[in-house]
């Protein structure tokens, strides 16, 4: 009996143990799901080369529903037919607050390289192409241009202008 109470607790032991590593890789599989895209600076300083017009804003509606639009829905919400397979889900391209958070650059980058699940399109598209994207991106949260760069605090013990132009 005692040989027996022996093996009952070997295999406890070692449920617990092969429980405890299915926690730590649910745990790492959760933190290598949320990171956030590492984009260079020299990629988010980008200016799309493109103005906003009718050709091409027509030329990406065409691309988009080639490459897109089964993950990022036909309006950009992230509700395609597919979106449900990835996880992470695609991202809603409507939210006005997180597309005035990125510049032309970083969108064009993600569209680029990727991040899996999201394939990149640098040899599936043309830099035109990708351009174009950008510009229908932001049309989809009612933007037409990227927002103004953020006002930089003025330095410590720097005069700051007055309203009028005039100083005191």
């Amino acid at each position: 009996m005692v040989e027996n109470a022996k093996k009952k607790q070997a295999l406890r032991v070692g449920v617990f143990v092969v429980l405890l590593g299915l926690i730590g890789l649910a745990i790492s599989l959760a933190f290598v799901h949320n990171k956030t895209w590492a984009i260079p600076p020299e990629a988010k300083a980008r200016k799309n080369p493109l103005t906003p017009s009718d050709a091409n804003t027509t030329a990406a509606k065409q691309t988009y529903s080639d490459q897109c639009a089964n993950c990022h829905g036909d309006s950009g919400k992230g509700d395609g037919s597919d979106a449900m397979m990835y996880d992470p889900t695609p991202s809603d391209l409507t939210d006005a607050v997180k597309m005035n958070e990125v510049t032309d650059g970083e969108i064009y980058y993600q569209i680029s390289e990727g991040r899996k699940p999201m394939p990149s399109f640098k040899k599936k598209l043309t830099e035109e192409q990708r351009w174009q994207l950008v510009i229908l991106v932001r049309s989809f949260a009612g933007q037409t241009a990227p927002p103004p760069p953020a006002k930089q605090p003025a330095a410590p013990g720097s005069k700051q202008p007055e309203p009028s132009g005039k100083p005191k």
